[in-house]
């Protein structure tokens, strides 16, 4: 008889019981039960986007798939590069604006003469030539050298949005060569690629959206990127792809881009043009972005502290360190984030009939240098100027070592994936491979989270993360089953808690953080909160040891506040313990004597499942 050990938690109300045993969370029968959780990132850029080629990065599709793949490539700056552990899959999602323009004008064996005929091209492919090498720039002799290198190649940034006169011609060649490249790396069962692009609006603020077509060449060669020239609008990019779907019979997503840099539009309770949402607006944004990106390089969209402040763990990665340095207002913030519009989204619902933000959660890296890196011990950065270097931590240190996109597939394909996505029955982690279940449902028992056969039970008795729980039984009370993992070659678990959102009686809209499964010998405080895990970080030498925390928990919960007459959601955040963050890997690295004041040193990487939603 295996040893059991149980830690009976509650907290607002909430019932939970926690095991540490080994725990099986794959379902142990075939059917249409995932099994496996396929690993990925569905925003990588190369030199064929021009900000990307515009600062620097010379890696091409070819190489960023071969990088993704694990296998090893020559980053721009000169140093070898290589991804521990190979990606399942990925979106290579360079921007429609002016997509392979830059490559084309610069080629050093000659630029095309299209783009040299025009004025700025030839003033850009003279700016290229004469710009400094990348590998001189890292490996500068002093920071005011580094920094000045840095400085002549960012600026041309500034060539991305120029009007270089090309034609429908011209996007159709770069186009096909994008799906080309795709098709070359596409191997059903060990590898998949997806053709796709980055719809780049930014009026009035940054709208962005990562394009991802389920089909192969016969589909995407009848359509071309959508850019923000043919429309700042989303909801004309929706309708373009929804056309696309028509002629081809093909599937496509839109995951929208983290929002924390959107000033409050991109979870906006208006139209692009100000208008009241209708149901059909919301039932077409629903339908078209299934999945919302959460966490990436650019820091954490997960939740803020002025829009969550009774949560101890929302200031994780906030882009630019200070919770109140982007001067954003509380309202602002909660249209940026993924919590706030989660519960924006029920108070629509019951204005509108239909919820325009039910979406999933995923990560991805946001990368521009082709190297789809989330590890803080193997990160690259965002841009080339910041690739492995003595001196970026002292420049660049806002950024995050974030993060990847976990699916619950069938099979590593297309077909099977691009399913996963449309059902939601994803997670995002902010770089370790923690590995999660989520179920919801109203009958699940005390010693169904001990059983063997966790994933089997979790999918007979309810829904996973991504569904929905309708037609409450009288007096039922919904109860939830989680399984959680470590990264078999990462930090143990912290603490996993449950994220709940509702809509009141009066029409508020509430949250709630339930600390329901955690490590080590810990109680919760009479101020309601978890005592916090030890920390083993010893950041002079980046290190730290697994001698606290737990390798796997789980629980079921089940939500004693809940009423049936109020719409919600639920999600599960899953908390590592603390590590050293790649800033302190860089310091230790490069014998870096100081980093600039509030540089953060240690980290807590999560992991957040896509919510399940009830509806009365």
């Amino acid at each position: 008889m295996r040893r059991r050990t149980f830690w009976p938690g509650r907290a607002a109300r909430g019932v939970a019981f926690a095991l540490a045993i080994p725990l099986p969370l794959s379902a142990s029968e075939g059917g249409s039960r995932p099994e496996t959780v396929y690993w990925g990132d569905t925003h990588i850029h190369t030199y064929l986007s021009g900000d990307a080629f515009g600062m620097g990065s010379r890696l091409t599709p070819d190489e960023a798939y071969r990088f993704a793949k694990g296998q090893p490539v020559e980053a721009t700056g000169g140093a070898q590069a290589r991804l521990r552990r190979p990606l399942d899959f990925v979106l290579i999602a360079d921007h429609a604006e002016n997509l392979g323009v830059l490559p084309k004008l610069a080629n050093p064996n000659g630029g095309d003469r299209r783009l040299l005929a025009t004025p700025d091209g030839r003033r850009w492919a003279d700016f290229f030539a004469a710009a400094p090498a990348l590998s001189a720039v890292l490996n500068a002799d002093d920071f005011e050298a580094h920094s000045a290198g840095a400085i002549a190649l960012m600026a041309g940034k500034a060539a991305w949005n120029v009007d270089y006169g090309i034609d429908d011609d011209f996007r159709r060649e770069v186009w096909h060569e994008v799906i080309a490249a795709a098709e070359r790396h596409n191997d059903p069962g060990t590898f998949t690629t997806f053709a796709g692009y980055e719809y780049s609006s930014s009026d009035p603020a940054m709208l962005h959206r990562n394009v991802l077509f389920a089909g192969g060449p016969e589909h995407t060669r009848q359509t071309l990127p959508f850019s923000k020239w043919d429309s700042p609008n989303p909801e004309d990019l929706w309708a373009h792809l929804d056309d696309y779907e028509r002629r081809t019979g093909s599937g496509v997503i839109s995951i929208p881009h983290n929002g924390n840099l959107s000033r409050g539009q991109l979870f906006s309770t208006r139209t692009y043009d100000g208008g009241p949402p209708t149901a059909a607006y919301a039932a077409a944004r629903a339908a078209r972005e299934p999945v919302t990106e959460v966490t990436q390089i650019k820091g954490d969209s997960e939740t803020h502290p002025l829009v969550s402040p009774a949560d101890e763990f929302a200031d994780h990665e906030t882009f630019g360190y200070a919770p109140g340095k982007s001067g954003a207002s509380a309202s602002e913030l909660a249209q940026s984030y993924a919590r706030p519009a989660l519960k924006l989204g029920l108070a629509q619902q019951a204005a509108h009939g239909a919820n325009p933000f039910k979406f999933g959660m995923i990560g991805s890296t946001d990368s521009h240098n082709g190297l789809a890196t989330a590890a803080e011990d193997n990160f690259w950065g965002k841009m080339a100027t910041n690739e492995l270097g003595p001196y970026r931590a002292l420049t660049s240190a806002t950024y995050s070592g974030a993060g990847y996109a976990a699916v619950w597939a069938d099979a590593n394909t297309r077909e099977a994936l691009f399913e996963a996505f449309k059902r939601r029955e994803v997670y995002a982690t902010t770089g370790p491979r923690i590995t999660l279940r989520f179920f919801g449902g109203w009958d699940y028992a005390p010693d169904d989270a001990t059983a063997a056969n966790l994933a089997d039970l979790g999918y007979a008795k309810g829904v996973p993360m991504g569904g929905d729980l309708v037609a409450a039984p009288e007096g039922a009370l919904p109860t939830f089953l989680i399984g959680v993992l470590k990264d078999p070659h990462g930090a143990n678990l912290d603490r996993v808690q449950v994220i709940k959102g509702w809509r009141d009686q009066h029409g508020g809209l509430q949250e709630q953080v339930v600390d329901v499964a955690w490590s080590d010998d810990r109680k919760i405080g009479t101020d309601g909160r978890l005592e916090p895990v030890a920390s083993t970080v010893d950041t002079a030498a980046a290190t730290y040891t697994n001698t606290v925390g737990a390798a796997e928990l789980a629980v079921r919960w089940v939500d004693l506040d809940f009423d049936p007459t109020a719409a919600a959601f639920y999600y599960v955040r899953a908390i590592e313990i603390p590590t050293p963050r790649w800033t302190t890997y860089d310091a230790a690295r490069y014998n870096l004597d100081a980093l600039p004041k509030g540089t953060p040193l240690v980290i807590q990487e999560r992991a957040y499942s896509s919510p399940i939603w009830y509806t009365p």
